[in-house]
């Protein structure tokens, strides 16, 4: 019989023993145009992909760098009506992606934000309601930013900001591919 190291033990315990993980799905897509849009019966395709020149107009009407190539976005419906247009992007937190979604008016203005996926262990609190509804209202002409209109949550300030750099790129590219 062969006789095992007693350090191998815990480092075989240790490679076995399955790390936490923090991903939460908070919301499925379709579940959240739902959440947004009740009243609405349809959620249409809009195929955006990006030209360089609209490239260059989003990052310089919102500030941010466009690092998608296209976006996803759909047409929200009733009876063929426009509701609005529901559209899903992704920012990193501190370290993580966290997938989001945005429901515009058909004027481009936010009608309400929704985390679909968080990953970080930490800073999960921008799911809270009352911190999302700040959003609410603001428009492409809309001056915000942490910190100056948009309240920072301590322990979550980076997924705050990028998610508030991201609602910015939202709405640029509302102006420049959507209205």
């Amino acid at each position: 019989m062969t006789h095992i190291p007693r350090w191998i033990l815990p480092a075989a315990i240790s490679v076995t023993v399955p790390l936490p993980s923090y991903a939460v799905q908070y919301l499925t897509v379709s579940a959240a145009q739902k959440l947004c849009f009740p009243q609405c019966d349809q959620f249409a395709p809009v195929h955006v992909k990006f030209t360089p020149a609209q490239i260059k107009a989003i990052e310089a009407k919102s500030g941010q760098k466009q690092l998608l190539r296209g976006q996803e976005i759909w047409r929200a419906m009733q009876n063929g009506k426009l509701h609005g247009f529901f559209i899903v992007d992704y920012v990193i937190g501190k370290h993580l992606v966290i997938d989001y979604a945005v429901a515009l008016s058909p004027e481009g203005t936010v009608k309400q934000i929704e985390i679909l996926n968080y990953r970080e262990s930490y800073g999960g609190e921008i799911r809270n309601p009352d911190w999302r509804k700040q959003f609410v209202g603001k428009g492409p002409r809309s001056r915000f930013a942490l910190n100056e209109g948009i309240n920072n949550i301590s322990g979550a300030t980076l997924s705050c900001r990028h998610v508030t750099e991201g609602v910015h790129r939202i709405l640029a590219t509302y102006e420049v591919c959507l209205k």
